[in-house]
């Protein structure tokens, strides 16, 4: 999936519309260290999907949804659920929508995630002794768009493109513009 479009066949975002926020914005929102993002990047948990590190120097770029997730693991891991079920858990998550992730919760028992997508599957849970705590994912789908909100985010860098070069006639520029007929005055 590229970041043109939304999972489980919805429609693509238009280009002129997608917009992105380089790895520090993002690790200011989500409160965690660069060096964190970039090691949860090398590693395959949360990769950028508007623009990915291309060597030195590059920037990553990283979508709505994406800065969603890496908050959502950054509250998993401080209610001390282990990076491995972590790991599970954004599987699940991935394949997800920014819509479809505001109608979930996230329950855990400290080792296995379970994802809940109403009040009576979280009861049901609770009931059965399992779950210990849970992360409302609308709660941090607000949270996020507050923070961005006083961010900068970007566009992917487009290449500039010269369509015409300038009519040449003996190295001086004819004055004409092309598909146009001189009128006499």
């Amino acid at each position: 999936m590229d970041a043109h479009s939304e999972p489980a066949g919805r429609p693509a975002v238009p280009p002129s519309q997608i917009r992105g926020w380089r790895g520090t914005a993002a690790c200011r929102v989500v409160g965690i260290s660069y060096r964190q993002l970039d090691y949860w990047a090398r590693t395959g948990l949360v990769e950028p999907s508007i623009r990915r590190a291309s060597g030195s120097g590059s920037n990553r770029l990283y979508s709505f949804r994406d800065i969603i997730v890496l908050k959502v693991i950054k509250r998993l891991l401080d209610a001390g659920v282990s990076l491995q079920n972590i790991r599970k858990a954004v599987e699940a998550l991935r394949s997800r929508g920014v819509k479809d992730l505001a109608e979930i919760t996230l329950m855990s028992d400290g080792s296995t995630v379970y994802e809940c997508r109403s009040a009576g599957e979280v009861i049901d849970l609770l009931r059965g002794g399992q779950g210990v705590f849970g992360i409302a994912v609308r709660t941090t789908v607000t949270e996020v768009m507050g923070r961005l909100a006083t961010l900068p985010g970007e566009a992917p860098v487009k290449t500039p493109t010269r369509l015409h070069p300038p009519e040449q006639t003996q190295g001086h520029h004819t004055g004409a513009v092309p598909g146009r007929r001189r009128t006499a005055s």
